[in-house]
């Protein structure tokens, strides 16, 4: 099943995306504003990650294509799901490219997500965290798409030889409902 927003389109991840995804990873500008890798990637080791996580119920990763032109410009999806306790954690990762650059593609994946995630799954909130120094994922989730600050991981990201604090951030069910409500941003 696609997830359709109003200018992406989240799909599951295929074979032919796995040299998408490595160059992403090892794109050190891209790396610099995410957490969780700092390793470079070789084309083997994407395709054994790919055969890992296709067999697991607790993850959900998508390719973010633009709608209109079906271009791959992103990755998104849900980690760690807590079906019992009804959460997860999230993250969004878009192209270093500039073209793709505020003209909403980050809102719409991010929007998306919650959609598929309040609406289809039932989940109850998501979870995701921003290292301090990333005002366009702070701006993107705080202002933009609703979320709230929940606290701080003090020196919990290492980069360019400092360590960095990690907001975190959350959003629950009735506020991405709210927001809908408040925006009407599907229709």
């Amino acid at each position: 099943m696609n997830i359709f927003g109003n200018k992406v389109i989240l799909r599951s991840i295929e074979e032919e995306d796995l040299k998408f995804l490595r160059d992403i990873h090892n794109d050190p500008e891209i790396e610099k504003y995410i957490g969780g890798w700092s390793f470079p990637l070789s084309m083997r080791d994407q395709k054994l990650w790919f055969e890992k996580f296709s067999r697991n119920n607790s993850t959900i990763r998508l390719i973010i294509e633009e709608k209109s032109s079906h271009e791959s410009i992103g990755m998104t999806g849900l980690w760690n799901i807590d079906w019992k306790n009804r959460n997860a954690y999230t993250g969004l990762i878009l192209l270093n490219n500039k073209k793709f650059r505020h003209k909403g593609f980050g809102t719409d994946s991010v929007m998306s997500l919650m959609r598929y995630t309040f609406e289809e799954l039932n989940l109850k909130r998501l979870d995701s965290d921003i290292i301090d120094y990333n005002k366009p994922s702070i701006g993107l989730y705080l202002e933009r798409c609703g979320w709230k600050k929940e606290g701080i991981r003090r020196e919990h990201a290492f980069r360019s030889n400092r360590y960095f604090d990690r907001i975190l951030v959350g959003i629950l069910k009735e506020e991405y409902t709210d927001l809908i409500k408040k925006t009407k941003y599907w229709g």
